[in-house]
């Protein structure tokens, strides 16, 4: 299927909800709450899921649409077409002013990521993909197909900046990894997308939004993604925690034991 007129009303979508958080992320002083799980939750969180659903609801009405600022209920299940979003992934990093915050949007068919678009406002970039038709970067009007590296000597491994883990700690001793950074949200998987890392394992839970958008522009770029064990990722379902984990690869050879 072509997916074109979803890809152009999302990265509209993402664009216009970045502008509104940065408007948040530039003022003096940003309200936090904390959410069941102790997750933050800002304004910029509020106003950037507000655009980003109402423009899709408005565009496609007859998609369902799973949102982490949003109310879920069982009725998406019976949809085959549900939008993942993440208004604003990374609100730690946003709260720390680290630049290292996107907003996610996806959209699953009968489980499937087809399309994704990841946007970093401070930035300015803009990754999109969609099934079977490549990924991309778009910076300053410009665009260009991005792939991932071919690389399997030195490789660089991206993990998270404030969800480490034993697990993650043992699989760098074990396999000598040595070239490593820590970044938040889901531009750890944009950079294994375009070819700036090869490796990024992930063993905390996630949710459903963290990862559809990552997962689909990766794939386009012709990463590997699976869960921690090799099982395919699906989506729209109704745990939304990805509770095996997932790893993003360059290459078969590039796995690694922990």
């Amino acid at each position: 299927m072509n997916w074109e007129r979803e890809l152009i009303v999302s990265k509209e979508a993402a664009m216009e909800a970045g502008k509104a958080i940065m408007e948040v992320y530039h003022s003096e002083n940003v309200h936090v709450e904390y959410k069941d799980d102790r997750s933050p939750l800002t304004e910029a969180d509020r106003r950037a899921n507000q655009i980003i659903v109402d423009r899709l609801s408005k565009e496609f009405p007859e998609y369902a649409i799973l949102s982490e600022e949003g109310k879920d209920s069982g009725e998406r299940l019976r949809n085959d077409y549900c939008f993942v979003v993440d208004p604003l992934d990374g609100t730690k990093e946003f709260l720390k002013r680290n630049g290292q915050f996107t907003v996610n949007i996806a959209l699953a068919y009968k489980g499937k990521p087809v399309m994704g678009v990841i946007y970093v406002p401070v930035a300015g970039e803009l990754y999109w993909a969609s099934e079977k038709s490549g990924a991309f970067l778009t910076v300053n009007g410009e665009t260009k197909q991005i792939h991932v590296s071919d690389r399997k000597k030195d490789i660089r491994v991206v993990m998270s900046n404030s969800h480490g883990c034993a697990e993650m700690d043992r699989l760098i001793e074990k396999n000598n990894l040595v070239n490593h950074v820590k970044v938040g949200s889901s531009l750890k998987g944009c950079m294994v997308a375009k070819g700036d890392a090869e490796i990024y394992y992930r063993f905390n839970p996630t949710m459903e939004w963290d990862t559809a958008a990552m997962q689909c522009i990766a794939e386009e770029a012709g990463a590997i993604f699976r869960q921690m064990d090799d099982a395919d990722m699906s989506y729209n379902r109704e745990d939304c925690v990805n509770r095996k984990g997932f790893y993003i690869i360059n290459c078969p050879e590039n796995k690694m034991g922990w």
